[in-house]
């Protein structure tokens, strides 16, 4: 293997892993498929560093060694590029005639793939007032929760599509899905304003972030566990301090 061939093999390697980061993959199985794509490619080892904004990574081949590095942006998580991914990966490892260039290829055309835009505006929103009515919501509160994180949900996919800062993103979606689920007060629709106030920003809950944090943490991945829950952790910020802007705008008591 020339220096070129394994220069190839370096590249799509790490756009890869670099898929898989951005997407919201674990830092264990970026490192797994990583390493097992550069083996099914022909090198005999590959070593990976990984942060939250950049990935590293080193091709060996005999005494020669490859490396390079990328940097990741962040983006929606989508398991199916996750998926796909590795499906790639159990393909070339199962036959031994890809090149780099098939794998570079295959990897540009992969897309996510999306549930329906409203499907998921619907089930946001039943899920958020289940929620509530776990914790004891009435009926009527039960339908403002539904109707406040589904029009969160809208506000949310809308901004998203306009690519705005993911923190503004969860601080204007907190606004104001708290300003519509006061309503349930302030006409006195539900004796159980409070719950719905509190259902209604469940979907601006960062869980995956803070399990892939929790995760990396137990696994070694110190930098990357704390980049991930410094992240979430600002998201929660950026939600708290929408509803609190809220509450004082409509002034709000109680929670």
């Amino acid at each position: 293997m020339n220096y070129e061939e394994q220069t190839e093999i370096t590249r799509a390697v790490i756009k890869s892993a670099v898929l898989m980061l951005e997407f919201g993959a674990e830092s264990i199985l970026i490192e797994q498929t990583a390493q097992r794509l550069g083996r099914a490619l022909g090198v005999d080892s590959v070593e990976i560093s990984l942060i939250p904004s950049a990935i590293v990574l080193t091709t060996l081949k005999d005494s020669q060694s490859v490396t390079t590095t990328r940097r990741s942006h962040h983006k929606p998580i989508n398991m199916s590029i996750v998926y796909d991914v590795q499906k790639m990966t159990i393909d070339a490892e199962k036959n031994n005639n890809l090149t780099a260039d098939y794998i570079t290829t295959t990897l540009k055309n992969i897309e996510p793939n999306y549930y329906n835009r409203w499907l998921v505006v619907f089930m946001v929103g039943l899920s958020c007032a289940s929620f509530g009515y776990l914790r004891g919501i009435d009926f009527n509160g039960f339908f403002v929760t539904f109707f406040a994180a589904s029009i969160a949900m809208i506000i949310r996919q809308e901004l998203a599509k306009k690519k705005f800062v993911l923190i503004l993103t969860f601080g204007i979606t907190a606004f104001f899905a708290t300003a519509i689920a006061h309503l349930a007060s302030f006409f006195n629709i539900s004796s159980t304003s409070n719950i719905v106030l509190s259902a209604s920003v469940l979907l601006l809950v960062p869980g995956f972030p803070f399990i892939n944090s929790m995760l990396d943490a137990t696994k070694g991945y110190l930098s990357m566990a704390w980049g991930r829950w410094m992240q979430a952790s600002l998201l929660t910020l950026a939600t708290s301090i929408g509803i609190i802007i809220a509450m004082s705008v409509f002034n709000i008591k109680g929670w």
